[in-house]
């Protein structure tokens, strides 16, 4: 098994800042012990009727919210996909649909994945879900992953072309990091993947898999009570959050061509790739 050296403090994720100051065990990342099971190798857990039941709840719900927020992409995606509320989808299905739209495929990891083993999957143009749904008692709202914000909230923008190529190339990005190019990159995925807004003709949509996922931050995100600032990556990768709280700042994309644009020159310009 491979060890790694303890991290200074300040090269720390906002998570693993978390994890130490004991917030959630389930928000400490865990590294993988074995090659996990990728497409159709992914078997269908024997779901309850309460875990069924959470998934009608939460799919309906944020579908219900998300007309005039979410982004024509997210929406496209979800139909895509074919999610519906009727039972929890299997991962090797919507693996399949995946690697035929984008050609990315889906890897079943047991939870909150060490930053190492999550790039490296992203690398590779695959993406690591849960099978396991959250407790009826954090219904709207847990800290740690779960298949719901895995498959609700990502999935849908990895069958966006331009999207899913950023994506792997932040995989690969993330690899070649140390320093303080570790914290600079988690900003970027927050601000983009988990809680980024992209301009449309309509006005400001959602595409953040963090504010897609979860009914507050939805009804937040579009809110006067955020601060909404044109996406420029330098200020992205100095811009402070907290995992703990609805975000009061947010940056808004013209494209995902400007994201690989952007992300392209400044991984160039601090020699990631």
């Amino acid at each position: 098994m491979i060890e790694y050296s303890p991290t200074p403090k300040a090269e720390l994720s906002a998570y693993e800042k978390a994890a130490e100051e004991g917030i959630d065990p389930r928000c400490i990342p865990q590294h993988l012990i074995e090659v996990p099971p990728v497409g159709e190798e992914i078997p269908y857990p024997i779901y309850s009727k309460i875990d069924q039941e959470s998934w009608q709840i939460l799919f309906n719900r944020q579908m219900e919210l998300l007309p005039g927020r979410a982004g024509e992409a997210f929406l496209e995606g979800v139909q895509t996909l074919q999610l519906k509320n009727s039972q929890i989808p299997a991962l090797r299905k919507l693996s399949s649909i995946l690697e035929e739209t984008t050609n990315w495929k889906i890897a079943r990891i047991p939870g909150l994945l060490h930053e190492r083993d999550f790039f490296q999957l992203l690398a590779e143009r695959t993406f690591p879900s849960t099978d396991y749904i959250r407790g009826r008692h954090e219904i709207d709202y847990t800290p740690a992953p779960d298949l719901f914000h895995d498959i609700f909230g990502h999935m849908p923008m990895l069958t966006q072309p331009a999207f899913a190529d950023f994506y792997q190339m932040f995989g690969k990005a993330a690899l070649n990091a140390s320093g303080a190019h570790r914290p600079m990159l988690e900003r970027i995925h927050w601000f983009t993947v988990e809680f980024g807004l992209i301009k449309q003709t309509e006005g400001e949509r959602i595409f953040g898999a963090g504010i897609l996922s979860s009914k507050n931050e939805v009804i937040h995100a579009l809110s006067n009570e955020v601060t909404k600032i044109p996406f420029d990556i330098e200020t992205v990768t100095h811009q402070d959050y907290d995992v703990w709280h609805l975000q009061d700042v947010l940056f808004v994309l013209d494209s995902f061509e400007q994201l690989v644009d952007a992300f392209t020159g400044w991984t160039k310009k601090n020699g990631l790739l």
